[in-house]
């Protein structure tokens, strides 16, 4: 029986968020729609799992991955999760991270590419109040 963990979800366009998951091997493919990777980008005890082929399979460009100096080592495409490390497998991501890596990844990004760079911009989302078109009786 699969036991739970929870993890930092991260989708395009999304802010990051909690999430409840199951830890067994068809749970963590639903998560990132196909074919687990794992990558250890941080010192931290903990693991970005995406899809293996997000990016071969044309997922959208989801966020970029920095070192300390800001600059881009990889751009994860598809969703993806923050998850922390079992003995053996996937656990838990610790209490300690959440916050850290629900800010890391707080807000979505977008790319651009000039030249032979690349530069990820944060989206802010904002929510707009729909304008009521009013007219007056001399508009008519």
């Amino acid at each position: 029986m699969s036991e739970n963990i929870d993890v930092v979800m991260v989708e395009a366009g999304k802010p990051a968020a909690m999430a409840t998951i199951g830890s067994d091997l068809e749970s963590l493919q639903r998560a990132v729609g196909g074919s687990i990777e794992a990558a250890y980008f941080y010192d931290d005890p903990i693991a970005l799992v995406c899809n293996e082929e997000g990016k071969l399979n044309g997922m959208p460009l989801n966020r970029a991955v920095k070192d300390e100096n800001g600059e881009i080592m990889d751009i994860i495409a598809g969703k993806f999760f923050i998850c922390g490390l079992g003995e053996e497998d996937f656990a838990s991501i610790p209490q300690e991270l959440q916050d850290k890596y629900l800010k890391m990844f707080e807000k979505p990004e977008t790319f651009l590419k000039i030249g032979h760079k690349v530069f990820a911009m944060q989206v802010e989302s904002k929510i707009i109040a729909p304008h009521k078109a009013t007219t007056t009786h001399e508009e008519r």
